[in-house]
């Protein structure tokens, strides 16, 4: 039966990947700034984005495992105020430390162990409280990935206006911005049936494992490709996005608010895409696997083209706007692959894999970029064979019909 979910509750789970993209993503524009402030190389900067990322990577599965065992509210709130912590020990150290650059690094790798428990558990969440529901799934992930995107377009503004205040002011709102979202969940996020509670409820924890193993194994084609798919579009994202920061500063000699401004153009036509694609797909197999063939060929006809025009600041923000709108459209039908084909039992650990792999991206974007900085046509060039490779495993992997069939068949 259908369930009608307070708006409230829609937004507190749609605050969770603002905030954590807010977070994360609002220090890109500034890391040039942290490379003088701090002296540190573009290598080492990059490492600001990255540690956030890493450990994350590792901490998603256990989060993903508690969150089927004991519920997915008991393990949101506990991560949300770990990222905190992660973020006031970045802020006072460098507040108050002349070499603060091991103690950031530090509060970053905690801000990233909170966040391991938080954004990833949004996507198994919106499953559970839309089960049987996949049309209203399908948009919420939609306005799920939409918040998550958003916060990509008003990071740079955000964080390059901020920093011409003091340069460590970021780190003091990412921690006010978890303070509100951990409240709004505190307050309007309430289990919509007992199902939700786990606790109670908990098949045996080796039938369980079992299980899992068993959706991997006989889901594991597509299950990867989906996984690749998602940590290979986060590494292009997040490799663009510090490109364009260091060349607009260092080839435009583009700073401050405009160059946060810029920043976002991209970011927004990807935010845009991610919303209306969400709707589209509208829980549709068919239609996920089409958007994901469509926007990966749209990539690869426009990622060589960067190194190319890199010159021209027009033409190279219309090209990683077109790369942007693609991205955008990806990501609802990566989310919808894995909510609607993975039963509840499994699917927060299921997802966590998913969400180990974007974040995997986010942390070899940066510091790969940072090496190639100086050799950016072949580097583009080498992505569009990648795209190749993600479009071949797409089309070859991925069939609407017997997805669907063999997901419900492992349970």
């Amino acid at each position: 039966m259908k369930r009608k979910v307070s708006l409230w509750c829609i937004i507190s789970l749609a605050t969770i990947p603002l905030v954590m993209t807010l977070s994360n993503s609002m220090l890109i524009p500034i890391l040039p700034t942290f490379e003088r402030e701090l002296g540190i190389t573009p290598l080492q900067s990059s490492m600001i984005i990255t540690s956030f990322s890493v450990s994350s990577v590792f901490l998603i599965p256990i989060a993903g495992y508690l969150s089927d065992r004991l519920g997915r509210k008991k393990v949101i709130v506990p991560s949300l105020l770990i990222t905190i912590i992660g973020s006031l020990i970045a802020a006072i150290s460098a507040t108050t430390l002349s070499n603060s650059y091991l103690l950031i690094i530090i509060g970053r790798v905690i801000q990233g162990a909170g966040a391991a428990g938080a954004l990833p558990i949004v996507i198994p969440l919106v499953g559970d409280i839309f089960q049987n529901d996949d049309d209203h799934a399908s948009s919420t992930l939609g306005l799920i990935e939409t918040s998550n995107t958003f916060g990509k377009v008003i990071s740079p503004i955000l964080g390059a206006g901020l920093a011409t205040i003091v340069w460590f002011i970021p780190f003091y709102v990412a921690a006010l911005l978890a303070i509100i979202a951990v409240t709004l969940v505190i307050l309007t996020l309430h289990p919509p049936n007992k199902n939700i509670d786990f606790q109670k409820q908990n098949p045996p924890r080796s039938r369980f494992l079992q299980s899992t193993k068993t959706v991997f194994n006989k889901n594991r084609n597509w299950l990867f490709t989906v996984f690749f798919t998602g940590g290979f579009t986060m590494l292009l994202l997040f490799a663009l996005q510090f490109f364009l920061s260091d060349h607009l500063e260092k080839t435009f000699a583009v700073q401050n608010i405009r160059k946060g401004l810029l920043l976002a153009i991209p970011l927004l036509f990807l935010c845009g895409a991610s919303f209306f694609s969400g709707r589209l797909i509208n829980g549709d197999l068919k239609r996920m696997k089409w958007m994901m063939v469509l926007s990966l060929s749209i990539i690869l006809l426009s990622s060589p083209l960067v190194g190319f025009v890199k010159e021209s600041l027009f033409w190279l923000l219309t090209t990683v706007s077109i790369i942007g709108v693609s991205i955008g459209a990806i990501l609802p039908a990566l989310d919808a692959f894995i909510t609607e084909n993975i039963e509840k039992e499994s699917r927060g650990l299921i997802t966590s894999f998913y969400s180990s792999a974007r974040f995997t991206g986010v942390a070899a974007g940066p510091p790969l970029m940072a090496i190639l900085l100086n050799h950016v046509t072949i580097t583009f060039g080498v992505v569009s064979l990648l795209i190749i490779v993600n479009l071949i495993i797409v089309i070859k992997f991925i069939n609407s019909e017997k997805t669907k069939k063999k997901a419900l068949n492992t349970l």
